[in-house]
């Protein structure tokens, strides 16, 4: 017989899932306004669901282990008289990750008969109680059949977290692209005010009430100074860049006869001409310059908020060496970036993985981007000592071998 308390049937599971996406909109309101203005969205979405998110349980049977076999003693009635016999006791602990409070709420997919073990801590601990000398094949199989049903109301559990969570995902990054919005346009009144503001007495402190679901670092901090808008180039602007960059690329690769004479000054100056004739050059607005060593770039307020560097492949270093170069360049919020790579020499297929293994190695990483197929792939970086401010950086490859007749 198996000893514990019943599990899966304290609560509802999915009221409780209701209940915690009725929390989102309040756990954004909580956040300070400068933080979130001044970090990108995506790293407070990921907070906010390391905070929020239910994290499904799961068994790791393998890790199964068994305490000491005790005698113990149940009390049976026989003859309207009750009697005390002795009984061996089998107890087992099974570890487990996920949200232990799942172990509490019945899932929308049930029966009647819900298994009994005891949680304690990330452990699950199973208790068979029995006749003295029983088989031990029995007992273990015996064990093993609850295990199994435990596991079953588990699936069903899982698959229910599963559907919630793309849903509180949505809801967590509309939250927090409202309230941003919001902010935003009220910090831009305030600026065309012309009034000083007020300071809070409270503007120095933040705190978090949210408890943690994982302990995991924070990436976010209150800025020293309030948030304050900040030039930025459009995300369409951006794509319709690396989009003429792409096509000027294929153009180029179909003409290898042509583009196997070119030096790497011609091509630049070739990728300008193409990106002037699409973008329509204003005074210190949106141009496309070819200033000292900076290949191209757009500035605004003499600010670069674009930039894009040409390099010949000559080994891995190459994308190392070019990082930190853009990295020192690019400082200021949502700053986008290209590296236009020129491989010479070499097959592509050999080249690429090396490349983009040396992007994820370089320490102001932060993740892939949406973008990733073999024409192109995007990073998210961190400007130099802000790991608040992101910079996205697209690395476009050029296969033009040079014409080894040509100096």
């Amino acid at each position: 017989m198996t000893q514990g308390n019943t599990l899966f049937r304290r609560g509802d599971l999915a009221r409780s899932l209701e209940h915690e996406l009725s929390k989102i909109a309040e756990a954004v309101a909580r956040w300070n306004e400068d933080a979130l203005l001044s970090s990108p969205e995506s790293d407070i979405c990921e907070e906010l669901e390391q905070e929020l998110l239910v994290e499904p349980l799961v068994l790791d049977r393998e890790r199964t282990t068994a305490s000491p076999v005790k005698e113990g003693s149940a009390v049976i009635r026989q003859f309207g008289e009750e009697t005390r016999i002795r009984q061996t006791v089998v107890s087992i602990s099974v570890p487990f990750t996920g949200d232990p409070e799942l172990f509490d709420l019945r899932p929308s997919t049930f029966t009647h008969n819900p298994p009994a073990a005891t949680v304690q801590g990330n452990e699950l601990k199973i208790e068979w109680m029995g006749p003295i000398n029983h088989d031990a094949q029995q007992i273990r199989l015996n064990l093993d059949r609850q295990l199994d049903e435990i596991q079953r109301w588990i699936d069903w559990s899982t698959a229910q977290v599963k559907a919630y969570t793309p849903s509180a995902k949505q809801t967590i990054a509309n939250e927090v692209q409202g309230r941003k919005a919001r902010l935003l346009a009220n910090r831009n009144i305030q600026g065309a005010l012309g009034f000083p503001m007020q300071e809070r007495p409270d503007a120095a402190t933040y705190s978090v009430p949210i408890k943690r679901k994982k302990i995991v670092p924070r990436k976010t901090t209150v800025p020293a100074r309030p948030f304050q808008p900040e030039p930025a180039l459009a995300e369409a602007h951006y794509e319709a860049a690396l989009e003429v960059l792409r096509n000027q690329r294929n153009a180029l690769e179909r003409a290898p006869g042509t583009s196997a004479k070119m030096g790497e000054e011609e091509i630049r100056n070739l990728l300008l001409i193409g990106l002037n004739s699409h973008f329509e050059g204003q005074a210190a607005g949106e141009v496309f310059n070819n200033t000292g060593k900076t290949d191209i770039l757009i500035r605004v307020e003499d600010r670069h908020i674009f930039i894009g560097e040409c390099k010949i492949w000559k080994g891995p270093k190459t994308i190392s060496d070019t990082l930190d170069q853009l990295l020192g360049y690019l400082t200021w919020r949502d700053t986008k970036a290209a590296l236009l790579l020129f491989i010479r020499s070499g097959a592509p297929g050999d080249v690429m993985p090396k490349a983009i293994a040396k992007f994820r190695e370089h320490p102001n990483y932060k993740r892939d981007d949406q973008h990733s197929t073999e024409e192109r792939h995007d990073f998210v970086f961190h400007a130099n000592g802000d790991t608040s401010r992101q910079i996205k950086i697209a690395f476009l490859p050029f296969h033009l071998p040079k014409d080894p007749h040509n100096s």
